[in-house]
C-alpha cells in the first residue's frame, strides 16, 4: 500500500464497543458471500470468525486517540478490504508490535501461505477480536501483547513496550504502534523467532526478516506504512 501517511503520538488510547449499521455488509452481502467461498476455495484454511473494526477514529485532545470498534466477521473484513475498502467511514484499527532487538534492529514478519495477505513483510498483528475485550473496553495493547506471543513466542514479560504509541494513519488502516523493546541481539532474537516457527504445527508466519539499517527497507513486499515508520529508526 502507498499514498499518504500521517504520523501522531499519543500517551493512551480509548476504545469503545458499539453496535453499528454497517452498510457494505448488509447492501452487498451476496456479493461478500460469493467472495469468501472463492477465497476458501483457494485458501481453505481461512476462518470466518468475529473480528472488529473501527466506524469512528478521533485524536480528542491529542494525547488519547479515541476509537469506536463495532463488531463484524472476517468475511466481511476480507471483502471490504479486497474490494478497495469502498466504505470510506469505516477503518482497520490494529495494534502492532514493533519488536526491537537490543543492538537495534526490528523483527518483522513474512506471512505464511495460509494467510489471507500471503507473502506480505509487516510486524506481528492481528485484527482485535472479542478476546480482546476486558470490561466493554477493547484492549489494544492486551491484542498488541497476544499477538506477539502467537507469532514470535516472544511472551509479554520479555520485552519492555515504550511507553507512549506511534499512531499511523495510511488510508483506512489506522496502525497502533508500540516499540517492544528485546534485550536479545538481533541475530539471538531471529533465531528464538525462527524456532518458534519451526516447532509450530501451523505457523502465522513463514519466516522473519531483521531489518538493522535503511537498506533493509528495499524488500518489495514490506508494507509501505512499516517503511516509512522504520526509515528514521535505522541508520543509513
Amino acid at each position: 500500500m502507498s499514498g499518504e501517511v500521517e504520523f501522531a503520538t499519543v500517551s493512551a488510547l480509548h476504545c469503545v464497543l458499539e453496535p453499528h449499521d454497517w452498510a457494505f455488509d448488509r447492501l452487498r452481502g451476496a456479493e461478500i458471500d460469493a467472495h469468501w467461498a472463492a477465497r476458501r476455495a483457494a485458501i481453505p484454511a481461512l476462518y470466518d470468525g468475529p473480528v472488529m473494526l473501527a466506524h469512528g477514529v478521533s485524536r480528542g485532545d491529542g494525547a488519547t486517540l479515541g476509537v469506536k470498534f463495532f463488531q463484524t466477521r472476517f468475511s466481511r473484513f476480507l471483502a471490504w478490504r479486497d474490494f478497495g475498502f469502498p466504505d470510506a467511514a469505516v477503518y482497520n484499527c490494529f495494534s502492532m508490535p514493533a519488536l526491537r532487538s537490543a543492538d537495534g534492529a526490528f523483527l518483522l514478519g513474512e506471512m505464511g501461505a495460509d494467510h489471507s495477505a500471503a507473502g506480505a513483510i509487516y510486524f506481528p498483528a492481528g485484527t482485535p477480536d472479542p478476546s480482546d475485550l476486558r470490561d466493554g473496553l477493547v484492549d489494544l495493547e492486551a491484542n498488541l501483547l497476544r499477538e506477539l506471543e502467537e507469532e514470535t513466542g516472544v511472551a509479554p514479560r520479555e520485552v519492555a513496550l515504550a511507553p507512549d504509541w506511534t499512531i499511523v494513519f495510511a488510508g483506512p488502516r489506522v496502525a497502533c504502534m508500540r516499540i517492544a523493546q528485546s534485550p536479545l541481539s538481533a541475530a539471538a532474537l531471529e533465531a528464538r523467532v525462527t524456532a518458534h516457527i519451526a516447532s509450530q504445527k501451523k505457523p502465522e508466519l513463514a519466516g522473519v526478516r531483521m531489518a538493522a539499517r535503511r537498506a533493509d527497507l528495499a524488500e518489495p513486499r514490506m508494507l509501505d506504512f512499516i517503511r516509512r515508520f522504520l526509515e528514521p529508526l535505522l541508520p543509513a
